[in-house]
């Protein structure tokens, strides 16, 4: 992973997004802290930790303590989103709150102006390979108008088969933080650096 992790920095990325699943908010396993400890002193960029687990909020010091950066919880599971997003603050990370497709922007009205980043699932999360679901655009962009209204400094970042073809459409829509998956850089079409570029170029 070391060996990836160098060549994805040669071909420009901004962050590392990392999908930490537990079995039971999604069905799959991956991932966990002691994988990001492992790699926290191959590069300097920062590791966005997307805590797709039930109870996320007994996690968030050990992922702070692995050298996390960014800590996305999905409102789907979180029941006291103010208090949690203070204990990510207060561990010294950005706040970022993740909507599954179908959840409505307006479950996260009141705690938009305490959240660093907004994490719109583009997919129904647990599995790589997806269709991306095109009803998320208007959401994207209804978004992006809230912030806007709102006057507030959030990022919009989106995450499930962004690729060469969905890349415009989320850009458009008011995304600025894109999460390349096994539909783009991961496809195994080309060496990870060279996938990277090409992906920047889009």
């Amino acid at each position: 992973l070391g060996d990836e992790i160098k060549k994805l920095e040669k071909g420009g990325i901004d962050l590392f997004h990392f999908d930490i699943m537990d079995g039971h908010f999604v069905p799959n396993l991956m991932l966990g802290p002691l994988i990001l400890e492992s790699l926290r002193d191959k590069t300097s960029l920062p590791f966005d930790a997307h805590l797709q687990i039930t109870n996320p909020e007994k996690y968030i010091g050990r992922f702070a303590e692995v050298g996390s950066n960014i800590i996305s919880i999905h409102v789907e599971v979180c029941h006291f989103l103010y208090r949690v997003i203070d204990v990510i603050k207060e561990n010294g990370m950005r706040a970022c709150v993740a909507l599954n497709p179908a959840t409505p922007l307006s479950s996260i009205e009141y705690v938009l102006a305490e959240v660093d980043m907004v994490l719109l699932m583009t997919v129904d999360p647990g599995y790589a390979g997806q269709a991306f679901i095109p009803a998320v655009v208007p959401k994207i962009r209804r978004l992006r108008e809230l912030i806007e209204e709102k006057k507030l400094n959030i990022d919009v970042e989106v995450d499930g088969n962004i690729n060469e073809k969905t890349v415009p459409q989320v850009l458009s829509a008011g995304a600025n933080v894109l999460v390349a998956g096994t539909s783009s850089i991961f496809s195994g079409k080309e060496d990870l650096e060279k996938a990277t570029r090409s992906f920047r170029k889009i």
